[in-house]
């Protein structure tokens, strides 16, 4: 497949709201995490789709990509408290993407993509304005060839920006990707690194430290004073940042067509409400607990 191909469909699924996001190269998947919580009965559930749709311009390399993703959050909150918890049980996102990306030189490619996401509890069956999430993103890629190795060396470097953030400007994105050794590659940068071997074409396994998350609006917003007399502020959403070690699996059943299983244990655990100002109110769960995740994706690389 062209090289310029395949890093123009990396920008397709890159920035799609957080820097968690933007270094997957695969054009669709589908998968399931689950995670319980240590020291509690509460777990973590998720599934995630998503796809997109890459369009040719012209001969030059220009391409226009739309996308979709559909996330469904099962947050299994059986913790005491002194508010009602079945809001915060079901959440559920849907974001539309739009890429463009143009060759610069024979070695670097410029991308841009802006989003919107509507991720709520939809306790209203309704979307309002507080659901909606903006994003934008900016990305210059350098690919060079290595003749020995299927893969090209990539160089990716960006800005990202999400209204979810709660920082009024762009957050920065890079990673480094190396095929070193015809069985070996390394990953360097956020949200993902990782240090993959290949036992042959079919089988590979990979230890990694990666970033994950959601982020969502809770439409009827909600009093924890009860439970904060230090606070009176409402809860007005939800976030949870992941950071987490471990190994993965994957098995090719063709050349782009893969199974993924991957298995760790959080190094952080911070699943949070918070205000109208994004800061946080309330910790549902801190404590660091295993973590899985598997899949089916269609990858370009």
């Amino acid at each position: 497949m062209n090289n310029l191909f395949k890093i123009f469909l990396f920008l397709c699924s890159a920035g799609i709201g957080s820097i968690a996001h933007s270094q997957t190269s695969d054009l669709a998947r589908i998968e399931y995490t689950y995670f319980p919580q240590s020291s509690s009965d509460n777990s973590f559930k998720r599934f995630k789709s998503f796809v997109n749709f890459p369009i040719k311009l012209n001969e030059d390399g220009a391409y226009l990509i739309p996308g979709v993703e559909y996330q469904n959050i099962n947050l299994d909150y059986e913790d005491p408290a002194s508010f009602n918890t079945p809001e915060l049980e079901n959440f559920q996102s849907f974001t539309f993407n739009l890429g463009y990306t143009f060759k610069l030189s024979e070695d670097w490619r410029f991308g841009a993509e802006g989003g919107v996401k509507v991720a709520s509890n939809f306790e209203r069956n309704a979307i309002i304005s507080d659901d909606m999430v903006y994003t934008g993103a900016v990305y210059f890629i350098k690919i060079k060839e290595d003749e020995r190795y299927i893969e090209p060396t990539r160089l990716i470097l960006g800005l990202e920006y999400s209204t979810t953030t709660g920082i009024p400007f762009p957050l920065p994105v890079i990673n480094y990707y190396k095929r070193f050794d015809p069985k070996w590659s390394y990953s360097l940068g956020v949200p993902k690194s990782n240090l993959k071997y290949y036992f042959n074409d079919k089988n590979s396994m990979q230890g990694f430290v990666t970033l994950d998350g959601f982020f969502a609006n809770i439409q009827n917003n909600f009093d924890i004073s009860q439970n904060n007399p230090n606070s009176n502020a409402l809860a007005e959403s939800v976030s949870m940042t992941i950071l987490l070690s471990g190994l993965g699996y994957e098995y090719n059943f063709t050349e782009h067509i893969s199974f993924y299983i991957y298995g760790g244990h959080t190094i952080i655990n911070d699943i949070r409400l918070r205000d109208a100002n994004l800061d946080n109110v309330y910790t549902i769960n801190d404590k660091n607990s295993f973590y899985g995740r598997a899949g089916l994706k269609f990858n370009i690389l």
